[in-house]
């Protein structure tokens, strides 16, 4: 048997759709968590749209054109740790949680296309980051999460869920953290110091400006 055709796949699912174009809510998955952030009373689906006709273009598709053809700028803001290969930045524009970074390799590439020595290295620093955010008194837990529809080159997202606040348990964490106030800048920069000072010392490189204000 072949693999499952886009045009099949959507034909099995909006067989499933009531009048109105609308799959019915699942209560019994996500929503009927105990860690879902909305009510569910009120919650619907938005009716089902067919497959487009392309996937859409990223950012960065051309190489040429993706920020990885600049050097890292040691000057920036949210640059919090950075080596020959890789660079850590940390989310300053706004987060509602202790500390959001993102992980990319210098070189530019998506997580199917990742030379073999880049590869090599993505599990170790996955590893030393996650377990310096759970070593952050304020963090319970460092969560990971990989979207890329936005851009075509690999960004890792590292995420330190807030301590004891079971609610915000599991992924519906991104919900919660774009409804949360927002943590001020030096807090973030105290939350990303000891990461960025754990990268460097396993990792080697240099600590940027976000972690050093």
């Amino acid at each position: 048997m072949e693999p499952e055709s886009i045009e099949d796949y959507y034909e099995r699912i909006a067989a499933h759709v009531g009048a109105d174009g609308r799959l019915p809510v699942a209560v019994e998955e996500m929503p009927g968590w105990d860690i879902f952030p909305y009510e569910v009373d009120s919650l619907r689906l938005k009716p089902l749209q067919p497959p487009a006709a392309t996937e859409p273009a990223r950012r960065g598709e051309d190489a040429a054109a993706c920020w990885c053809a600049n050097p890292v700028d040691p000057d920036s803001d949210s640059l919090m740790w950075w080596n020959e290969r890789w660079k850590v930045d940390l989310g300053f524009e706004g987060s509602g949680l202790p500390i959001m970074a993102w992980l990319s390799p210098l070189v530019h590439c998506d997580l199917g296309t990742m030379p073999p020595a880049v590869a090599a290295e993505l599990g170790s620093l996955v590893g030393t980051m996650a377990g310096a955010i759970e070593g952050l008194p304020s963090v319970g837990r460092a969560q990971l999460a990989k979207y890329g529809d936005g851009g075509a080159h690999l960004h890792l997202l590292l995420m330190g869920r807030p301590a004891r606040m079971l609610q915000l348990r599991g992924s519906p964490l991104l919900d919660w953290e774009e409804n949360l106030p927002r943590v001020p800048s030096e807090v973030l920069a105290s939350n990303g110091r000891p990461v960025a000072r754990a990268l460097a010392e396993a990792h080697g490189g240099w600590i940027g400006p976000a972690a050093q204000r």
